[in-house]
């Protein structure tokens, strides 16, 4: 990827000719940008001069596999010329998303007001824990911190054990950067009616409690218990779990209809064992049994056996395993880009279908070429790159950019 001109602007999707001004951060902000730009959307991810990236001490940025699909540009923002450079930038931006703390962009020049006074359309998505106001809005945290309060994390967990952080998918993916994204669509739709932007205010511990929404209603028509891993769906029910396989591997099991338990049972040779589906006090004996039936096979043969019945299993695949799945490769739910096997956009488009076409960026390794494509005069980038204030950060094995 090298040289000004727009070869690399060869977006597809539903948002082509959206254009999105990223001031980098990590987690939900980054994952918000790469489902924007999944769906087409022309993204310039704004990266500091120092670089850096999350993959440890190989830098291999390619691994940073949320940064995909859009160019970096690496900008001192502490700089005049910098934030007039990043100015110049969101001057022409539908779309802009940051996750600081609140009142940092407003420090940099950056922040909504002077953004709007210069574009008046510009849909100005915030990321943060807490939210942009409230007395918690200046405290520092991550994703289990976001979901505790949420009064989500209380919920997940096996019975009798301390609750269990969901890897960072409630509060960071689905809580934070999937909810951001949404909120960017739905002000880009309403600016068709009104031609202006507005301020997304988006928490992670709100969007984490938004996912939540059916068991706080559960909790509170007594459907739901309190007590971890007593329920349906949260590991308490022996027709839902995970069981170890003869092999010593994983067996998923979700037949909650009474239809589907039948066959399961029929299934797994332990009908005559069991009493009534759901008769709770017994669910912790019902475990066992299920968990004995299970150990007889390996994880492959029950699959193989279950093939054309309605029993409601499926083998727990490992990262490596998922790509090879005769389904994934039927659908190409995963595509390698690079030498890294990632997931497919989704969801799918019948008319403007998405596609994953160039690999993570290393910071500031399209600092010339996009600013060139965004119609930012080459004199300009010329004297701010004499600054300091624009520049690359690293070396890139396909880049020539200076």
């Amino acid at each position: 990827m090298s040289g000004e001109g727009s070869e690399e602007c060869a977006f597809t999707g539903p948002l082509r000719g959206i254009r999105v001004v990223e001031l980098g951060s990590i987690g939900p902000g980054p994952f918000c940008a790469m489902l924007l730009a999944d769906l087409g959307a022309d993204i310039v991810r704004v990266d500091r001069i120092t670089g850096g990236g999350l993959v440890g001490p190989n830098d291999d940025h390619r691994a940073e596999l949320i940064n995909r699909g859009r160019r970096s540009v690496a900008i001192d923002l502490k700089r005049p010329e910098g934030r007039d450079m990043a100015l110049d930038l969101i001057d022409r931006a539908d779309v802009l998303i940051e996750g600081f703390r609140p009142g940092v962009t407003e420090r940099l020049g950056l922040g909504p007001d002077v953004c709007a006074a210069r574009n008046p359309g510009l849909v100005y998505g915030r990321m943060t824990g807490y939210g942009q106001s409230g007395p918690m809005a200046q405290e520092v945290g991550h994703d289990i911190n976001y979901v505790a309060l949420s009064g989500v994390l209380s919920m997940l967990g096996r019975n009798g054990q301390p609750p269990t952080p969901p890897l960072s998918l409630v509060g960071d993916f689905g809580g934070g950067g999937m909810i951001l994204a949404l909120g960017v669509l739905g002000a880009l739709v309403e600016r068709q009616r009104s031609g202006l932007g507005q301020v997304i205010d988006a928490s992670m511990t709100e969007g984490a409690a938004l996912l939540g929404t059916a068991f706080f209603g559960f909790r509170q028509n007594g459907t739901w218990s309190a007590e971890r891993g007593t329920n349906i769906v949260d590991s308490g029910a022996p027709y839902y779990d995970a069981y170890e396989t003869a092999d010593g591997k994983w067996l998923s099991v979700a037949a909650m209809e009474p239809h589907f338990y039948r066959e399961l049972v029929e299934f797994l040779e332990i009908r005559d064992e069991l009493p009534d589906q759901n008769d709770h006090s017994q669910w912790p004996r019902m475990k066992t049994i299920f968990a004995a039936a299970v150990k007889k096979r390996s994880r492959d043969e029950w699959v193989a056996a279950a093939r054309g019945l309605s029993v409601c299993v499926a083998p727990v695949l490992d990262a490596d395993e998922a790509p090879a799945l005769e389904h994934s490769r039927a659908r190409s739910s995963f595509v390698e880009v690079d030498g890294y096997v990632q997931p497919a956009p989704a969801p799918r488009f019948s008319r403007t279908p998405t596609e994953v076409d160039r690999r993570p960026p290393v910071p500031g390794e399209h600092t010339r070429s996009a600013l060139a494509d965004w119609g930012i005069a080459r004199a300009s980038i010329d004297a701010a790159v004499a600054t300091g204030a624009i520049g690359r950060t690293a070396p890139s094995p396909s880049s020539t950019e200076g």
